[in-house]
């Protein structure tokens, strides 16, 4: 593995188009993994807004009523730190894999790959393989290519509308969104997500491609950090390969002085980036094992041993040994493991309740007709659960105070109550002027779902 870095590479250049990369079908073992992954990925993504739960859409991020519902957990605006363990363990989790296998994420399961490949399936099946694109696109205007390039960007713009749908049925409920896509009724604000997230599928998977990784994502150009010379990486064995050069079948590559390499130049062709991996390791490779499973087919072909281009490390191409539990790979896996556990460990302890007291702040306190002092609270209660629960609220102290509560507290699934509390004292019981007391607020039927919040009680 080398890295070749010129002095003018070092020169920052303004962008420049590059020209479209016309990527070769390829068969094999990495490519069809990759298919498979990509379709699972697709169909996880449609699904997970189909999926019922207890009468209700399993998962839905309701951002205009501040809720996101997952299955049996609906999270609030209180609960958002939870989405930034979310957001370190998502990032460790891929500083892990980085370091371990490169950029696998980057190849098989990136949204921008997924979607790229599966719109290069829709242009070949239209437009034909490689050769026949390039040809198609030289040519002049013609009937037959209009229609070929309409037939395309129909499929394109179809896909990238299911696809922003489909996005939007994690934000809007399944029934109302097809509903009234089906009705022609959709809201303003509805239209203007769908048409702005399909025109972003529609340019980024069919027209920028391999232009999003390169120069706008930013994983590209900070994943080197990570690699060491353990990282497993798709890599050409210079040793083997030079000196290329092309010859016939029956040749013996050692009479002429040629290495393995053939120069098919299939290696290129195949590769979504348009990069040449026999120049060493680059930081557009995606990994994705294209350029494998090509040079794998010619080395069958010419009788030479398979792995000319494979998923290796620098040490495993000088010879040495991986270390497959080097402190940097250990770590990164030890600590997204704990942060997995400490999520675990706060969803277990997070309580399906929010409640707030605020005092009376026209009167401190006042004396009613029978001489006890009275304190007047204002609730919020909010139900974090699914469904509608009673509530009761108790104090500390009951043999000092006396608790007036509304007869019937029932909160429904996800909304806020609030309602007044007086809690009433006698003087000659209370030592100090202001004193601490602590209300329980908990669920009749299920007095587990608690919570405990203190106040201040005022008194002459």
């Amino acid at each position: 593995m080398k890295f070749d870095i010129k002095e003018e590479d070092l020169i920052i250049k303004p962008y420049k188009s590059e020209g479209p990369i016309y990527v070769r079908q390829q068969k094999g073992i990495y490519q069809q993994l990759r298919q498979r992954i990509g379709w699972i990925l697709m169909l996880v993504f449609i699904a997970i807004p189909f999926i019922p739960y207890n009468g209700q859409q399993a998962v839905l991020l309701d951002v205009a009523n501040q809720q996101f519902r997952i299955f049996n957990v609906t999270l609030f605006p209180q609960d958002f730190t939870l989405l930034a363990w979310i957001f370190m363990a998502g990032a460790f989790a891929l500083f892990f894999i980085t370091t371990w296998l490169g950029r696998v994420w980057c190849g098989y399961t990136c949204p921008q790959t997924v979607w790229m490949m599966m719109f290069i399936w829709v242009e070949e099946k239209i437009e034909g393989s490689r050769n026949q694109r390039i040809k198609l696109d030289k040519s002049s205007m013609s009937k037959d290519k209009l229609l070929k390039k309409c037939a395309k960007h129909s499929v394109w713009l179809l896909i990238s509308f299911l696809t922003a749908t489909s996005f939007m049925a994690y934000f809007v409920p399944v029934s109302t969104l097809y509903g009234e896509l089906i009705t022609l009724e959709w809201s303003g604000i509805i239209s203007f997500w769908v048409f702005l997230f399909a025109i972003c599928t529609y340019g980024n998977a069919g027209f920028l491609r391999e232009k999003m990784c390169i120069y706008m994502c930013p994983y590209s150009r900070f994943q080197s950090v990570m690699f060491d010379k353990d990282t497993l990486v798709v890599a050409y064995d210079e040793k083997r390969g030079e000196s290329r050069g092309r010859r016939k079948r029956k040749d013996d590559p050692t009479q002429l002085g040629l290495g393995d390499c053939v120069d098919c130049n299939l290696c290129v062709e195949v590769c979504p980036a348009g990069i040449d991996i026999r120049n060493g390791l680059q930081y557009e490779c995606i990994n994705c094992g294209a350029c494998i499973d090509a040079c794998d087919q010619t080395m069958d072909k010419f009788g030479y041993d398979k792995g000319l281009i494979s998923y290796t490390s620098e040490h495993q191409l000088e010879g040495k040994k991986t270390d497959k539990f080097r402190l940097k790979l250990v770590g990164y896996g030890t600590f997204t493991i704990m942060i997995f556990v400490v999520m675990a460990i706060w969803m277990a302890l997070r309580v399906p309740i929010e409640a707030s007291i605020l005092r009376d702040r026209n009167t401190l306190y006042r004396v009613n007709y029978e001489g006890l002092v009275e304190n007047t609270y204002t609730f919020r209660v909010t139900n974090k659960t699914q469904r509608t629960l009673n509530y009761s609220v108790t104090l500390n102290n009951e043999d000092i105070y006396s608790l007036s509560i509304p007869k019937s507290i029932s909160i429904p699934a996800g909304e806020m109550l609030q309602f007044p509390v007086t809690v009433s004292a006698d003087s000659y019981d209370l030592k100090r002027k202001v004193t601490e007391i602590s209300f329980s607020i908990y669920s009749v039927s299920q007095p587990d779902i608690r919570i405990e919040k203190e106040s201040k009680f005022y008194s002459n």
